[in-house]
């Protein structure tokens, strides 16, 4: 199965899908927008990708891009997350002046720098990235910070392993499939109004127990109180639940709930009940937990 991720070969998305998938062929992607469109576009079977950091907390764009194109959760993994100080071979922690990664992973490091005033951290696109730009450029005054599967893949040598400030560190991974139909039709539409997807029962796993879903609720008062009483009514626990702004609509928000149920009656009569009350809903996917 060929699987898109985001980021290089090595990434912890790389981990995550080999993980979920074992011997599928991970096909990495500069952008998170590719991903979905090699998705959509069939050029891929399935994707993997980050959702939600204990420390970072969700993937902004993803979540946006959940709701806007025509896709379907399947499986989520939650991935520990462990940073490691990559160098080329040969070259020593003493030498160091530059530590090169993706924002996140350097910002989750904080204490490597304060111990390393020296040491200057760069941003960088991406984990992996970082550690295949160093070693392919033979840098002998730079390291990447990334997961030890980006030294096997780039044959770079640990310097130091485990630098993250927080043991605590994990990271939580959506496997997502098509749905057959293209993103195009859906622009067509008005992106802010997706359609209530509960017909994708090919896509939902055997013994699937949780279910992703966004809606907007009417500006009325106690319009999300009705919204998220239809869960409570029906003894439905809510795992999470957050708001995201609604791009290319100021001022209006899309609120993303997870809640512990499949697809059975009750869930079902909770999302009919759901989109008597709010504007509109859509279904991300009905997995497993992890």
């Amino acid at each position: 199965m060929r699987v898109a991720i985001q980021g290089e070969r090595g990434s912890f998305s790389h981990e995550a899908a080999e993980r979920m998938l074992p011997r599928c062929t991970v096909v990495p992607c500069a952008r998170s927008v590719e991903v979905f469109d090699q998705l959509e576009r069939g050029s891929v079977q399935a994707a993997v990708i980050p959702i939600e950091n204990t420390l970072a907390g969700t993937v902004a764009e993803h979540a946006d891009l959940l709701v806007a194109r025509d896709v379907f959760i399947q499986a989520e993994h939650r991935l520990r997350i462990a940073h490691n100080l990559i160098a080329a071979p040969g070259v020593n922690l003493r030498a160091l002046r530059r530590v090169l990664s993706h924002p996140v992973a350097l910002d989750q490091c904080r204490n490597f720098f304060r111990r390393h005033r020296h040491i200057e951290a760069v941003p960088f696109y991406d984990t992996a990235g970082s550690v295949k730009h160093v070693i392919a450029n033979r840098m002998s005054d730079a390291a990447g910070i990334a997961g030890r599967q980006a030294a096997e893949e780039y044959a770079g040598k640990i310097l130091q392993a485990g630098i993250e400030d927080d043991k605590q560190n994990f990271t939580r991974f959506f496997l997502i499939r098509g749905t057959g139909k293209s993103h195009v039709s859906q622009r067509r539409r008005d992106v802010g109004r997706p359609r209530l997807a509960t017909d994708h029962k090919r896509l939902i796993p055997r013994g699937a127990n949780k279910t992703s879903i966004a809606f907007q609720v009417k500006n009325v008062p106690g319009a999300l109180f009705k919204s998220l009483s239809v869960f409570a009514l029906r003894d439905i626990s809510l795992s999470k639940i957050e708001s995201r702004p609604m791009r290319g609509r100021p001022w209006e928000y899309v609120f993303y709930v997870d809640f512990l149920r499949g697809d059975d009656e009750a869930a079902r009569n909770a999302l009919r009940h759901l989109g008597e009350v709010a504007e509109f809903v859509k279904v991300l996917g009905i997995y497993r937990a992890a």
